[in-house]
């Protein structure tokens, strides 16, 4: 799968366009594992919260570029529900990394047509965090661009055992029967409820896992996976994974 091109294709080592790319279909949902910035650093002999520094500036250049590309919602996995394990002086930097890419980009976002949302328990949150967030969201809610969706304090099973909880709340009050229960159902109850499943799945750092994310939604997303960092993340690197994803065959279970 990884090496089908189509005919009159160029090798995916080959740089490419944006207008190159623009002749194909593009991916309307593209999720993104932002993996690697604490290696980025160590190469480097530097703290792991430089690393994630650079990355909040790779998540600027990036989501200019998808709305450039015309891509629907841009959903980035900033914290998971398990990254709370990490040290407390780790943690407490990441709490503040939205809170400055808010507070310093949401000017651009706005000029951009940049609609931001959250997905994740927000309630587990620092209150400056959530604030920021909060704030973001509210002044860029009736934005019509690029969906800049973050999972925050974000996990898949998490998401899953509360949709399940909140079924069973349904079916217990009378309001659902069992025989009612479906795969639209259960997806109007996750936290993506009003977004369509990711088309494009990218994980960067060579990692080839799923680390809890989007579990019932990626049921049928195309990964692609990439040995680079994500502070060393590029447009180009886009361009690249939305040209594999243009000359695989979607079949969604059929022949």
């Amino acid at each position: 799968m990884f090496n089908k091109f189509r005919k009159g294709h160029k090798p995916l080592s080959t740089e490419y366009t944006k207008e190159e790319v623009l002749q194909h279909p593009i991916p309307e949902h593209v999720a993104i594992i932002m993996d690697g910035n604490g290696r980025w650093a160590k190469k480097r002999s530097l703290p792991r919260i430089a690393g994630h520094y650079e990355g909040m500036q790779v998540v600027r250049k990036i989501t200019r570029f998808a709305n450039e590309l015309g891509i629907k919602v841009l959903t980035l996995y900033a914290f998971s529900t398990e990254n709370w394990k990490r040290p407390k002086q780790e943690v407490d930097y990441l709490m503040k990394l939205p809170e400055q890419f808010l507070t310093t980009f949401l000017p651009e976002l706005i000029e951009e047509n940049v609609n931001v949302r959250v997905i994740g328990n927000r309630d587990q949150l620092p209150e400056h965090t959530r604030r920021a967030v909060e704030k973001a969201m509210e002044e860029t809610k009736h934005n019509t661009g690029l969906i800049l969706n973050f999972a925050l304090n974000y996990g898949s099973r998490r998401e899953l055992t509360y949709a399940m909880q909140e079924i069973a709340k349904q079916v217990a009050q009378g309001h659902l029967s069992p025989e009612q229960i479906n795969e639209d159902v259960i997806a109007s109850y996750l936290m993506t409820k009003d977004l369509k499943d990711p088309d494009l799945l990218i994980r960067t750092s060579g990692e080839i896992r799923l680390s809890n994310f989007m579990l019932w939604q990626l049921a049928y997303t195309e990964f692609w996976f990439t040995d680079v960092l994500w502070p060393d993340f590029t447009e180009q690197h886009l361009l690249q994974a939305i040209v594999e994803f243009q000359q695989r065959g979607r079949r969604f279970g059929g022949v």
